[in-house]
């Protein structure tokens, strides 16, 4: 785990451990983090969450209070949570300090795309809750899969492609997407740049990808698999004149959660072409 994940993993094990009993009424502000609440069986606890929170389909049935990254105060504050759990990228930083200031527990969470900090992000929920013994083999039983489906780097030439904004990017290094894409075993073709990077007709040329891994919100605001196809930076590349694409749901493929021995599954099955 590196730096980061460790100082947050701290921090979220010392707001813990500040509580006095396990937390019963939870907001949640992430979508990884609301995932490994009900993963450890306590969605019935949970009173709001964010807009990112779209898994499990129970999610959708709470109240929201914003987008983690720019949450309401006011909306989190009026559910009377004891316990306000958050990815250590949600904020701003001054809205998590007026939580306090209310008295409100602030539990932050690691959101680093590792299996060692995705360990530490169900440590701290499962702390938290009171789950710990839930928790531990919570994280066990990923380790076991994962380490059962990693395959060693050196496999197809693969660029993922994410739609922002309607701007098509490829991502690079330092991502979520890069490192779900090697422990798949394929090779990302934008590894040597960092983050993602906006895609060019002739860049992507050069990338020579033979397959192309991409989102069901990309696709769909795209207008469909053929238009996301027939897009500039995307077209012209061997993946897409020979239909070698792999459309996985957003959340599954990006967000680094208690689904990833599912999400290396559906990945890697479609890299092979196994339906």
């Amino acid at each position: 785990m590196n730096r980061r994940a460790v100082l947050a993993a701290a921090l979220a094990l010392s707001a813990v451990g500040a509580q006095a009993a396990p937390a019963k009424r939870i907001v949640s502000l992430g979508g990884v983090v609301t995932e490994i609440v009900f993963a450890l069986g306590a969605g019935d606890r949970v009173v709001g969450v964010d807009d990112s929170s779209i898994y499990p389909a129970a999610a959708h049935k709470l109240p929201k209070v914003g987008y983690y990254r720019g949450f309401s105060i006011e909306g989190v504050a009026s559910l009377n949570p004891d316990v306000v759990l958050a990815s250590d990228q949600a904020g701003p930083p001054e809205a998590l300090e007026q939580l306090r200031r209310l008295g409100k527990t602030v539990v932050m969470l690691p959101s680093v795309p590792t299996v060692d900090a995705l360990a530490a992000r169900i440590d701290g929920v499962a702390s938290a809750l009171g789950e710990k013994a839930a928790g531990d083999q919570l994280v066990a039983r990923i380790r076991e899969q994962v380490a059962a489906a990693t395959k060693s780097p050196g496999g197809q030439n693969v660029l993922l492609v994410s739609s922002r904004a309607g701007k098509l990017e490829g991502a690079g290094r330092e991502t979520a997407a890069d490192a779900v894409l090697r422990l798949a075993g394929a090779r990302n073709v934008l590894a040597g740049e960092r983050g993602y990077k906006a895609l060019s007709a002739e860049g992507a040329v050069s990338l020579k990808p033979e397959v192309i891994v991409t989102t069901t919100m990309s696709v769909g605001a795209a207008g469909g698999l053929d238009a996301f196809l027939a897009q500039p930076g995307i077209a012209v590349t061997p993946a897409a004149k020979a239909r070698r694409v792999v459309v996985m749901d957003d959340l599954l493929l990006l967000g680094f959660g208690p689904r990833l021995p599912e999400a290396l599954k559906v990945l890697q099955d479609g890299l092979a072409g196994r339906k």
